[in-house]
């Protein structure tokens, strides 16, 4: 089973390439970016939250591990 520290460090560095990805599709649709940057900060810490609780579920769920 892998730790906390270890999916929290995970959901951070793949939402900090979401987040630059974010402030560039953002960025391109909006023509500001500002705006572009508030939509992809907004979209990261939604994001961040969901995937280290999707990723501390699975982490409990035996299904599909050889253990």
């Amino acid at each position: 089973m892998e730790t906390r520290q270890r999916s929290l460090v995970k959901a951070v560095i793949w939402n900090l390439m979401g987040l630059g990805m974010m402030t560039l599709v953002g960025l391109i649709a909006t023509g500001s970016a500002a705006v572009g940057g508030t939509l992809a900060i907004v979209n990261t810490a939604i994001g961040l939250t969901l995937y280290v609780i999707y990723e501390r579920v699975w982490a409990g769920i035996r299904w599909g591990r050889n253990v």
